[in-house]
């Protein structure tokens, strides 16, 4: 495998991802709705187009395209685009590889611990576990039933179900310490399975390169931490106040409506499965991760 194709590249998981590919030699194209400074192919999903060099170019796909969860307030359009981003987009990379006569190897794909519901409690979660019925383990079904249409085409695919992403440049972590004075959400009891950046793209990395690596894995980090810890390590890390009173709920409802359910729930994730398929974390301690970052 040389060519690697992905979708999502020009964001803050895929261009740590193109990075590691390229510092090891591999040629890396992304799927863009317009042509970059970088290989690319074009693709737009509302239209159902899709170049079909790409997948008969590419040894191997790496699919992380779908709209933020957290970017925007859920109105039922958001909530639409946010579920049919993430299907439809695996749906037509589903056809475009039946049709190639040269097809990938492998298809690597996100997915999210959001599969295991808003709110978990402190149970551990593992990949076997049955599913929430809220919207983002709806969505995140929908979106695993069309990569799991991409298996019966007989690729190696591996499904990474990735937790909160700690990074200084966006995500949880930017939104987080925006405030002031940083505070919990909530309780401040809820768990969150974390991961550092660094080591969610080295773990993509090595579900391309373990040929035996087959099915779903948690994508978090082995010591989930609640809301309260993250909040003050982060906040110890960047030099901020921090304030133990939490946001109350009703405030976060207020802001967030609906979307208030994911920062007030949380989920307690497992990290053995991927561990015991051979892969070591560089960031297993929270307080090691926020130093690194910051």
């Amino acid at each position: 495998m040389k060519n690697i194709l992905i979708t999502g590249g020009s964001g803050l998981i895929g261009q740590k991802i193109t990075q590691l590919l390229e510092n090891k030699g591999y040629q890396v194209a992304w799927l863009s709705r317009s042509m970059q400074e970088r290989k690319s192919f074009l693709w737009n999903v509302k239209k159902g187009h899709i170049d079909p060099e790409a997948t008969e170019w590419a040894d191997a796909i790496i699919h992380l395209a779908g709209a933020g969860v957290a970017e925007k307030r859920w109105t039922d359009e958001r909530k639409k685009l946010i579920l049919e981003s993430r299907t439809k987009s695996t749906a037509l990379l589903h056809d475009a590889i039946a049709n190639a006569v040269n097809k990938p190897n492998a298809f690597i794909s996100a997915s999210a611990v959001g599969y295991y519901g808003f709110n978990t409690g402190p149970s551990l979660m593992e990949e076997n576990d049955a599913p929430g019925s809220d919207f983002l383990a709806v969505v995140v079904k929908a979106w695993e039933k069309e990569v799991r249409r991409i298996e019966e085409l007989h690729l190696r695919t591996v499904l990474l179900r990735i937790g909160i992403v700690l990074d200084a440049q966006g995500g949880a972590l930017k939104e987080m310490l925006k405030p002031p004075v940083a505070a919990p959400l909530g309780s401040g009891d809820q768990w969150m399975s974390w991961i550092h950046v660094e080591d969610l793209a080295k773990m993509f990395i090595f579900a391309l390169e373990k040929t035996t690596l087959q099915g779903t894995f948690n994508a978090v980090g082995p010591n989930p931490a609640t809301n309260q810890e993250l909040t003050k390590a982060a906040a110890e890390a960047v030099g901020k106040p921090y304030v133990g009173l939490g946001v109350p709920k009703f405030v976060l409802q207020l802001v967030l409506g609906e979307m208030s359910a994911m920062v007030l729930g949380g989920n307690r994730v497992s990290s053995q499965k991927i561990q015991k398929a051979g892969f070591d974390f560089d960031y297993a301690d929270l307080k090691e991760a926020m130093k690194s970052i910051f």
